[in-house]
Parts: C-alpha cells; structure tokens; sequence
C-alpha cells in the first residue's frame, strides 16, 4: 500500500512585528486583496466615466461597512454568548483574559453573510449621494467582490481556521495547530473557486460589455459565490456544535437567500435585454 504523504501546515501566524504589535498573514492578506480591488474598481471607474474621488468614498465607507458587518455577522451568528458578554471582543482585534490582560489577536473571525448585507446599505447611501443607479454601483463593485473574498480565505488558509473535514485525499492538509488528522483545504477550495468567479466577472465585463444589463453582474457573482459557498459547507468542518444536528449548516441555510438574489437579478437583467431586443 502506498504511503500517503500529506501537507503539514504549521505556518507562523506573524508575518512581522514592529514595536510589538504584529503583523498577520490575514490581515497582510486582506490588504491586498483590499488593494487590487480598488485597482480593478478605478479601472473600471475611469472606462465609466466615473470621478476618482467617488472611488475614495465608496472606498472608506465599504471598508469601515464591510468590516464592521463581516465582524458582528459572525460573533453574533456564530458565537453569540460569548460575545455578548464580551462587546469589546467583538468590536477590537483583542482578547482579555479573566484576570484582566488585554492581547492582540486580530479580527479571528469574519462572515460573509453579514458583511455583504451592510455593503449592500453602504452601496445604496453611495449611489445617492454620487447620483449613480444603485444597480450600476452593484454591478461594478459586483466585478471584484470575489477577488476580495479570495484572499480573504488565503488568510484563513494561513490562521489554520475554517478547516475542511477529515479526508484521505493526496491533497489534504494537516493542520497542525489544530491536530493531526488529514483535511481537506476547504479555505484554499475557497480562494481559487472565488478567484476564478472574478475572473468570469471581469471578462463580461471587458468583452462582453455586460455592465449594459443592469443587474447582470450583481446576480452572476452573488449566485456564484454563495452557490460555491454552499457547495464547499459540505467539505468544511461546521463552526459551531450546535450545526451538528442540522440538514444544512449555518452557512449553507444563509447562503440560499443569496443564491435566490443572484438568479432572480440574472433573470430580470436576461428578461429586459430580450425585450430590448424585441423593441429594436
């Protein structure tokens, strides 16, 4: 019988530090996920005709937005006795001890669920404020979202968080911080698959001029993502106990409202265009 030979993955979670305060690969990772994407996004704001100053405000407002959903969606979906007794926790990257000690830690813990509803909000204030049609601002950002997201989930590929099941796949990882046994890496599933969705994004929107659907790109990312979502839950460990006793976990059950989103704008975007055509 051949031996398998499985990855070890015991990554420092540190990339450096500087007058004691770290570093992380996650936040090093979501930076630059942060930073391509608004490289994208003037790109497309300049071909748009769109003023690079809106892009500074969409800019701000989707960080501090984005952030501050993803961040309160997961402890208050995920973990919320303990973070309810514990506000300061779920508001700073901290964690204090019950003696009193205060230590850096980061932001362990980000869903995309509710990071995307409070975008949703900040999109709709941006749009009228910059006069632009809410569809056309969705459908823009829509083009990068999973560009972000992908190496969103590089980070937690390097937190050894969000780990997928045990498997005896050639591929599987042994996340040794959290134990010996081979895993699927459900977080890498993650990153390609969302890669590959900005990928599809960015091609309808350069060669198939797809931003003259309003909607088009809004309902293609947001169905594929949290269809990809809601497939690879079947591959990842759940995140809470309470999931065990469940047909589909927490994640999949609030991904299929986002499914449903996507393909009701990718058939109203379809139906408009056909009717469009039908007037010509």
């Amino acid at each position: 019988m051949m031996t398998a030979f499985y990855i070890h993955w015991n990554p420092s979670l540190e990339l450096f530090s500087v007058a004691g305060v770290p570093l992380r690969y996650y936040g090093f990772l979501f930076m630059i996920g942060v930073l391509l994407s608004i490289y994208v996004l003037y790109l497309i704001f300049k071909k748009e005709g769109i003023p690079a100053g809106h892009l500074e405000k969409l800019f701000y407002g989707g960080m501090f937005g984005g952030l501050l959903g993803a961040r309160l969606g997961h402890c208050l979906i995920y973990e919320p006795d303990y973070f309810l007794s514990r506000p300061l926790e779920m508001l700073f990257p901290i964690a204090i001890s019950p003696g009193g000690d205060i230590t850096f830690i980061g932001y362990q813990g980000l869903a995309s669920h509710g990071g995307t509803l409070s975008l949703l909000l900040v999109f709709l204030i941006f749009s009228r404020w910059a006069k632009i049609p809410f569809l056309k601002t969705l459908d823009m950002v829509a083009v990068v979202g999973p560009l972000g997201a992908g190496f969103i989930r590089l980070g937690n590929l390097m937190n050894s968080e969000i780990i997928g099941k045990i498997t005896t796949a050639p591929w599987a990882f042994i996340f040794e911080q959290v134990d010996q046994h081979p895993r699927h890496p459900a977080q890498l599933y993650e990153a390609i698959t969302y890669l590959g969705i900005f990928c599809l994004n960015f091609f309808l929107y350069k060669k198939r001029n797809a931003i003259t659907q309003p909607g088009l790109l809004f309902g293609t990312s947001t169905a594929l993502v949290f269809t990809a979502r809601f497939v690879l839950e079947f591959v990842k460990e759940n995140q809470t106990s309470a999931e065990q006793e469940m047909l589909f976990n927490m994640g999949q059950w609030l991904s299929i409202p986002f499914i449903l989103i996507g393909l009701g704008f990718i058939l109203r975007a379809t139906i408009k265009q056909k009717n469009t055509n039908l007037a010509l």
